[in-house]
C-alpha cells in the first residue's frame, strides 16, 4: 500500500507541475464593444456573452478607462441567456479602455480573461493587468490535490464497503480492510473540509490568505459547488454510521451466531431447537446485510451526485441525462478500482480469502467495466464531440490516454481471471491444515528447524520452572509451612480453599506465555505457506499489477474532470478563428492624379495581417515611371458602411521618399471595407481616392 501511495503522489505531482491553470470551462463568445473595436461614440454598457451560463460576483466584470480608473458602476447582470453586461458612466473621453473579467462557469471552475475597445480613437494605457490566471498558483495546487485525494478516498470507501458487503462478508472482521475503509472516509471527509476553505480563494483572488476568509467562506456557501461540498459532508456523516455497523454491528452479530451455535441444546428436541435457531439467525443477518445494502447505495449514490451536480454534468447538452449517467460512472469507477484495492489488501495482509469471495469480485468487477465502458462511451460522445477534437484538444488527448489504460488494465484483468479459476474451492481449509500438520511434522528447512528450537527451548524452560517447585529446599519450605500456627501454614490454607496455590497461577500464566508462541510460530509457519503458493503468489502478482495501473488512471481521470472539455475549447477555437481571420496581407495600387503639374502617380497600400485588431501598414507613392515620389503628405480612412463605422483616420509617417508607414492601426471587426487615401503632392493640389477590400 505504501508503494501505491508514493505512486499515486508522484502522477498527481506530475500532473500538478505540468499542467497549466484550469481551462476557462466556459468560453467568451462574444462582446459589445468587440475586442479591438474602435466606435465613435462611449457606449452606455459593455456586454460579454459565453458558451454557458456563469455565476458574477462583485467585481467580476470591471472596465478601466487609459488611466487605470474604473468607470463601469458596479455589479454585472445578466441581460440575456448566457449574456451578461456592466453599465458605463457618462462622458467617458476618447481612448483604449481595458476590460477585465472572472468569472466561474457552470461547471464550477473560475473564467478569467481581458480585451480592449476604444473610443474615438486608441490610444496609450497605463493597465497593466495581472498574469497570473484563475484558478493557479499555491492556491489552485492545493485544490487540485484536493480534488486527487477526494476521488481517491471516495473509490477507497465506496469500493471497500461494496467488496466486504457483497464479495466476502467475513473480511469485515480483517483489521487491515478495516483501516482500508476507514481511511477512505478520512481522505474524503478531509479533503472536502480543504476544499471548502480553499473554494472563495480559488475562484477569487488566489491569495493563500484568503483561505480562511470567513466572509467568502460565506459567499462559497451560497453557490452551487458549496452547496455540493456541504451535501457531500452531511453524507459523510450517514457514510461513518454505515461504516460503524458494517465493522461493529455486524461482526458482532457473526460472533453472537457463533456462540449461540455452539450452545445450542442437544436434548431430546435439541435438533429441532437448533433448526429453529440457525434459520433465525440467517434471517437476521439476511435483514441486516439488506439493510446495509439499501442504505450504502443510496449513501454512494449521494455522495457521487454530488460531484454530477456541480462539474461536467450539470452544464452543456443533456444534463438532465448526463447526470445520472455520471453518477453510475462513478459508482462503477469505486466498485472496480476500491474492490481491487481492498482485494490486494487482502491478499497480502488477510490470513485467507476464499476462492469464493475472488470469483463473486471478478463478476462485480466485470459488471463495473461493462458500465464503464456504456457510460464513458455517452460522456466521450457529449464532451468531445468531434473525431479532430480527440488529437486536437488536451481533453481529447487525456481521454485517450485513460482509454489506453482501462485497455491495459482489463488486460491485466483478465490475466487475474485465470489465477482466479484455478483457486481451490476451500483454499482456507486447506491452508489450516496444512498449517497444522506443518506445525507437528518435522522441520524441512532452516527457518522450520529455528522456529520448532524456539518452541522446544520454551517448552524446556517451563518444564525445569515447575520443576523446581520440587526441589529439596522446595519440600524443607512445603514441610517448614504446613507447621501449625506458622503464617505460611495461614497462606496455604488460603490458597487450599480457593483451589489454586501460588504454583498453580504460575503455571497458567507459563502455559498461557507458551500457547501464545506456538501460535505465534503457526501463523508464521501459514504464512510462509501462502506465500509458496503458486496460484496465490500468481494472484497478488496480477492484483498488484491491476492496482497499480489504477493509480495512473485515477490521476488521469481526476485532471480530465478539471480540464475544459474538446467540444467547448473547439468552440472557443473556433470563435477566436473567426474573430481574428486572416486574409492574408492586402495590397492595394490605387492612382491619383491631384491636377497639377506632375501631379499624376500610383498609391501602393498594404495591410499586414488585414485582420480584426491591430496591423500594420504600408503606403509607398510612385511616379508614372515607378520612382519613389516625394510628397508632402497621406492620409488614409477606414469605413465600414454596412455597420455605420467610421471613417477612421490614420495619419502614417514619413520614413523615407515616397514611403509611408503606421502600427497599430485598428480593425474593429471583418467586413467589407472602404480604403480611402488622400495624396497632397502640393500646397494646393491633392487628391482623394477610394478602393473597397475584405478585411478579415
Amino acid at each position: 500500500m505504501r508503494t501505491l501511495l508514493l505512486l499515486f503522489l508522484a502522477v498527481a505531482g506530475a500532473l500538478l507541475a505540468g499542467a497549466a491553470p484550469v481551462s476557462a470551462h466556459a468560453a467568451l463568445t462574444g462582446s459589445d464593444p468587440a475586442q479591438g473595436a474602435v466606435v465613435d461614440k462611449a457606449p452606455a454598457q459593455v456586454s460579454l456573452t459565453f458558451s454557458e451560463k456563469v455565476a458574477l460576483s462583485d467585481g467580476s466584470v470591471r472596465v478601466l478607462d487609459p488611466s487605470g480608473k474604473r468607470v463601469d458602476t458596479g455589479k454585472a447582470s445578466n441581460l440575456s441567456g448566457t449574456t451578461y453586461g456592466v453599465k458605463l458612466h457618462s462622458g467617458l473621453p476618447d481612448g483604449t479602455f481595458t476590460v477585465s473579467y472572472q468569472v466561474v462557469s457552470a461547471d464550477s471552475h473560475p473564467v478569467s480573461g481581458a480585451f480592449t475597445f476604444s473610443i474615438g480613437a486608441p490610444s496609450t494605457t497605463s493597465v497593466s493587468l495581472s498574469d497570473q490566471t484563475a484558478g493557479g498558483g499555491v492556491v489552485g495546487g492545493l485544490y487540485g490535490f484536493g480534488r486527487y485525494v477526494s476521488y481517491a478516498g471516495f473509490i477507497l470507501m465506496v469500493g471497500g464497503g461494496a467488496f466486504v458487503l457483497a464479495c466476502w462478508q467475513r473480511g469485515a472482521a480483517v483489521r487491515a480492510v478495516q483501516r482500508l475503509v476507514v481511511s477512505g472516509w478520512v481522505a474524503l471527509t478531509s479533503a472536502t473540509l480543504a476544499l471548502l476553505l480553499l473554494r472563495g480563494s480559488y475562484t477569487g483572488s488566489g491569495k493563500v490568505g484568503d483561505i480562511f476568509d470567513l466572509t467568502l467562506l460565506g459567499q462559497v456557501l451560497q453557490t452551487k459547488a458549496g452547496a455540493a461540498l456541504v451535501s457531500r459532508l452531511l453524507l459523510l456523516a450517514a457514510a461513518a454510521l454505515f461504516i460503524a455497523v458494517l465493522f461493529g454491528a455486524y461482526v458482532k452479530r457473526d460472533a453472537e451466531n457463533a456462540d449461540a451455535e455452539g450452545a445450542d441444546g442437544e436434548g431430546e428436541d435439541g435438533e429441532t431447537e437448533k433448526s429453529g435457531s440457525d434459520a433465525d439467525r440467517a434471517a437476521e443477518k439476511k435483514d441486516l446485510t439488506f439493510g446495509l445494502a439499501i442504505g450504502g447505495t443510496v449513501v454512494a449514490a449521494g455522495l457521487a451526485a454530488s460531484w454530477a451536480m456541480a462539474e461536467h454534468a450539470s452544464t452543456g447538452i443533456q444534463a438532465g441525462l448526463a447526470m445520472p449517467v455520471d453518477v453510475l460512472h462513478l459508482l462503477a469507477v469505486a466498485l472496480w478500482l476500491g474492490g481491487l484495492t481492498t482485494l490486494l489488501v487482502a491478499l497480502y495482509r488477510a490470513p485467507s480469502i476464499e476462492a469464493a469471495a475472488v470469483r463473486r469480485f471478478s463478476r462485480v468487477a466485470f459488471a463495473s467495466v461493462v458500465a464503464l465502458t456504456v457510460t464513458g462511451l455517452y460522456q466521450s460522445w457529449r464532451q468531445v464531440g468531434s473525431w479532430s477534437a480527440l488529437t486536437d484538444t488536451t481533453y481529447g488527448q487525456l481521454l485517450l490516454v485513460k482509454v489506453g489504460l482501462v485497455a491495459v488494465l482489463v488486460g491485466i484483468a483478465w490475466i487475474s481471471r485465470r489465477w482466479t479459476a484455478q483457486l481451490p474451492e476451500t483454499p482456507e481449509a486447506t491452508a489450516t491444515a496444512t498449517a497444522e500438520t506443518a506445525v507437528t511434522a518435522e522441520p524441512t528447512d532452516a527457518t522450520d528447524t529455528t522456529d520448532t528450537t524456539e518452541t522446544a527451548d520454551a517448552e524446556e524452560k517451563q518444564r525445569a520452572e515447575v520443576a523446581a517447585g520440587a526441589s529439596p529446599a522446595a519440600g524443607a519450605s512445603s514441610r517448614a509451612a504446613a507447621s501449625p500456627g506458622s503464617p505460611a501454614s495461614d497462606a496455604s490454607d488460603a490458597s487450599d480453599a480457593s483451589g489454586k496455590g501460588p504454583e498453580d497461577a504460575g503455571d497458567s500464566r507459563r502455559a498461557a506465555q507458551l500457547a501464545r508462541q506456538r501460535a505465534a510460530v503457526a501463523t508464521a509457519r501459514q504464512k510462509r505457506i501462502r506465500a509458496a503458493d503458486p496460484l496465490r503468489s500468481g494472484l497478488r502478482r496480477s492484483v498488484l499489477a491491476e492496482a497499480g495501473v489504477a493509480v495512473v488512471l485515477l490521476a488521469v481521470t481526476t485532471a480530465l474532470t478539471s480540464t475544459e472539455p474538446g467540444r467547448t475549447e473547439e468552440a472557443a477555437k473556433a470563435v477566436t478563428a473567426s474573430a481574428s481571420q486572416r486574409s492574408g496581407p492586402l495590397s492595394l495600387t490605387i492612382p491619383f492624379d491631384t491636377g497639377g503639374q506632375d501631379g499624376k502617380g500610383t498609391a501602393r497600400l498594404t495591410l499586414d495581417p488585414a485582420r480584426v485588431g491591430g496591423n500594420e501598414m504600408h503606403v509607398f507613392v510612385t511616379r508614372p515611371n515607378g520612382k519613389a515620389f516625394d510628397v508632402p503628405e497621406v492620409k488614409v480612412a477606414f469605413t465600414l458602411d454596412a455597420k455605420d463605422i467610421g471613417p477612421l483616420p490614420v495619419v502614417p509617417d514619413r520614413i523615407a521618399t515616397g514611403h509611408w508607414t503606421a502600427s497599430g492601426v485598428q480593425i474593429p471587426m471583418a467586413g467589407d471595407w472602404k480604403i480611402t487615401v488622400t495624396v497632397r503632392t502640393s500646397d494646393i493640389d491633392q487628391a482623394t481616392v477610394n478602393k473597397n477590400a475584405k478585411i478579415g
